[in-house]
């Protein structure tokens, strides 16, 4: 990664861990055209002991000529396993680099679509700085050119955070955008790699894309290839070959110019340049730490060791880049220390998620968001007017709908997925957002946005202690949350993850599930909890009508506490289980309890009603949040 691009600043001791990446270790090995009139198509960087393990590109000697661009036919076959999820497409890094996999899904992507939609067309590519991007890089831009595709900006270093992605679509009126992001899952030769592509809105594409993305998959023949050398992804700067341009793009500027456009960064500066405030922000290793230095040292005037693990490394420093409780450890261990500093903050992989801590106090993803909507009205200029509406992910729990209540607001309760909130956005009815798999974000952009929750929570904070003298108590994290939780009561929530389960017995807890449910009746007693209600949520857009069902199996009871169950699709291997357990508490002398205490009952039915350790074999979970 070039240097120029992060710089890790702690200067806390246990966040030191300036690792050099895996890939520095690794050789060259070439995937080629076999026609001698051809030249080297793209380079592929693999471990030495699997450079037997490829087998060359077969070209056909079919040729297209295009105002001096020679394009390559590639005859293909499908391959299995390309379903395309709500996230893209996510495998480990070696099933990508098999022959033509990631090919295939390029090409199939482009025959997906409708040809004004690419044809002479403004693309955008970027990613997290994972191993396998540059390579890959390579691969999208050939692609791109031989299918016709206009002109394609690339971050410098093929660095783009997920948001970033969104925001330049947006600002540059680009067809679409690739993003090449496993998100919060690790890198590294023997780990996870993933590629997604958003619309001309800077959102993820919809269900109607990815299922004919996933059709052609399995049918496609042929790759269409341009016959074009490597592209210099170092420089900023355009390149031309024939009709087809490829601009190296400065990662931060436009994303930063639309930050400043959000949030008065005079009033959070005031905050940050504090001699008695202390501000730590974690990048993980990941693609925020080439955002980091540059929003928050060089325009905010925060310290240099303000900035923890921020060089942006292919392998994440060997960390699971997932800004939780247990991945964030580092983290965790510095702000519950004696002395920990007033705010930190953590993003992952792709910059698109984030945690938000206080001194020895953890702010769950649900509480985040709903503060973030009752205060963005006088804190954040672009609400000055108000929110349009709010909505949350239907596992998230019910915080933000008492907010939405209160300042009678429309509300949307949506199924896990941001681009269930892009259609809301676009019809003018939601302006905030959040899920509770730490996503939070606004219609800045069409994709959650991990620096944007960071500087709400700094605009609120800064909001909160403008009039604050040196030497006065700051309101801190933990006070804004106790007032919150003061005026619309605590939602107690907990989330039990538990990550690569077989999926035979994942699928078969969930099947028993949904037999339970379909024999349940209003007034079952469970414990001594009485249901409401147990569905597998159904949801229908409000906007174009879809339906999207099978979206999490919920038990809620009469008190209004919840229970739900899910299986996630971010993961690249295995099934993880998610269980989501909620219960509202309104009495202010309960409102200190430990989440976990407070719980017990619920996660005790939850375990029992669902057989979980029966049907995966589990004794506790992989993180607790």
């Amino acid at each position: 990664m070039a240097a120029g691009l992060g710089t890790s600043f702690c200067s806390l001791p246990s966040l030191q861990r300036l690792t050099t990446a895996t890939t520095n270790a690794t050789s060259f090995s070439f995937l080629k055209v076999s026609s001698p009139a051809s030249p080297l198509l793209f380079s592929t960087r693999l471990p030495p002991s699997n450079r037997q393990n490829y087998s060359e590109i077969k070209a056909s000697t079919t040729f297209t000529e295009s105002q001096d661009l020679k394009v390559n036919t590639i005859t293909t076959k499908p391959i299995e396993g390309q379903k395309t999820g709500t996230s893209g497409l996510r495998k480990k890094v070696k099933v990508f680099m098999q022959e033509n996999y990631l090919a295939n899904w390029i090409q199939a992507l482009f025959n997906s679509l409708p040809p004004e939609d690419y044809k002479n067309a403004l693309l955008v590519l970027g990613g997290d700085g994972r191993y396998f991007n540059k390579e890959a890089a390579q691969l999208i831009i050939k692609i791109a050119a031989g299918n016709g595709v206009g002109k394609i900006l690339v971050g410098k270093e093929g660095i783009l955070s997920t948001p970033a992605v969104s925001a330049i679509i947006r600002k540059r009126k680009a067809n679409g955008g690739f993003i090449m992001s496993a998100s919060h899952n690790p890198g590294g030769p023997e780990y996870d790699w993933g590629i997604k592509f958003n619309y001309s809105s800077g959102q993820p594409a919809p269900e109607s894309i990815t299922d004919m993305i996933y059709g052609n998959t399995l049918s496609i023949s042929e790759i269409k290839l341009a016959d074009i050398p490597d592209v210099d992804l170092s420089s900023i700067g355009v390149t031309k070959y024939g009709n087809f341009s490829v601009e190296i793009v400065d990662p931060v500027s436009d994303y930063l110019e639309l930050m400043e456009d959000v949030f008065d960064f005079s009033l959070i500066k005031s905050l940050v340049s504090r001699s008695d405030f202390r501000f730590t922000f974690d990048a993980m290793h990941a693609v925020t730490g080439a955002y980091a230095k540059p929003i928050f040292v060089d325009k905010l005037g925060a310290s240099l060791d303000s900035i923890c693990n921020g060089v942006p490394l292919e392998d994440f420093g060997h960390g699971h880049p997932d800004p939780n409780l247990t991945y964030a450890e580092d983290l965790v261990k510095i702000m519950f220390s004696d002395n920990g500093p007033d705010f930190g903050a953590a993003s992952d992989g792709d910059g698109d998620r984030n945690m938000i801590l206080g001194r020895q106090f953890f702010v769950t993803p649900s509480d985040s968001v709903a503060i973030i909507a009752a205060n963005a009205q006088e804190a954040i200029p672009y609400f000055q007017s108000g929110p349009k509406g709010l909505a949350r992910s239907m596992p998230t729990s019910g915080a933000l709908d008492r907010v939405a209540e209160k300042l009678n607001l429309p509300f949307f309760e949506v199924p896990t997925g941001w681009k269930f909130f892009g259609n809301l956005m676009d019809a003018g009815t939601l302006s905030i957002c959040g899920e509770e798999s730490f996503g939070t974000g606004s219609d800045h952009i069409r994709e959650k946005d991990g620096i944007w929750a960071v500087l709400a929570w700094l605009s609120i904070i800064a909001y909160r202690n403008k009039s604050k003298k040196p030497g006065e108590k700051l309101v801190s994290v933990s006070d804004i949350v106790k007032e919150h939780w003061a005026t619309y009561g605590r939602n107690y929530f907990s989330r039990y993850d538990y990550e690569e389960c077989e999926s035979e017995g994942a699928n078969e807890m969930i099947n028993y599930l949904r037999d339970l449910i379909s024999k349940s009746k209003q007034g079952d007693k469970y414990g001594d909890y009485t249901l409401e209600l147990a569905d597998d949520f159904t949801y229908t857009d409000p906007v174009d009508g879809s339906i999207a069902s099978k979206q999490g199996i919920r038990f809620v009871f009469t008190d209004g506490s919840r229970i739900i169950f899910r299986l996630s699709g971010t993961g690249s291997a295995g099934a993880t289980v998610r269980i989501y357990i909620e219960q509202f508490e309104p009495d202010v002398s309960k409102h200190d309890l430990d989440a976990q205490v407070a719980l017990k009952p619920l996660i005790d039915l939850a375990l029992s009603v669902s057989k979980l350790k029966e049907f995966t074999g589990r004794e506790k979970p992989t993180v607790i949040t």
